[in-house]
């Protein structure tokens, strides 16, 4: 699979993770779509696929940049793991891996972790200072607190920080 772009590039070659340069083509289109919570931060996308694509075919994806901009991500279905699973197996599998997700990632959380994403699901729109109020935990521990449970991918904020709201991952 491939596809091909347009581009006002910043260097000629290929593109791994080691020599990633993150660089916007368009930086208020990338602000704006991140701002709303539609997009990660920059350069995500190219740590992703080079994670990803080796579930598919066991080859690294293509990232060429110069005046067109092309990616190929090599596929290969007799590679795929899950082109031999069938879709009850597959559900049942889901449910399974999701139920021991949830248990794993619970049993690492501290207490005060907890006790954060305990208030947020009450209160989505709950503020560091209520959370504060709401677990007795100290402000300074709590803003340390969000973004390590947001690393751990068990919360996300959705809109923008000030009129925004948080999401657990369970």
């Amino acid at each position: 699979m491939y596809t091909e772009n347009a581009n006002r590039a910043t260097s000629n070659g290929f593109i791994t993770p080691d020599n990633l340069e993150p660089n916007p083509k368009n930086p208020v289109i990338a602000s704006f779509f991140r701002n709303i919570g539609r997009a990660d931060r920059l350069g995500s996308g190219v740590h992703k696929l080079f994670k990803y694509t080796k579930l598919y075919s066991a080859k690294d994806p293509i990232f060429q940049e110069g005046d067109v901009f092309r990616i190929v991500v090599p596929l290969d279905d007799s590679y795929s793991f899950d082109m031999e699973i069938g879709s009850e197996t597959r559900i049942a599998t889901d449910a399974t891996d999701r139920a021991t997700n949830a248990t794993n990632l619970s049993a690492s959380l501290s207490d005060n972790e907890q006790s954060v994403l305990n208030a947020i699901r009450s209160n989505p729109k709950i503020t560091q200072k209520q959370l504060q109020e709401a677990t007795g935990i100290t402000l300074g521990t709590i803003k340390r607190l969000l973004p390590k449970l947001q690393e751990k991918e068990k919360l996300e904020r959705v809109g923008n920080r000030r009129s925004g709201q948080w999401k657990v991952n369970d």
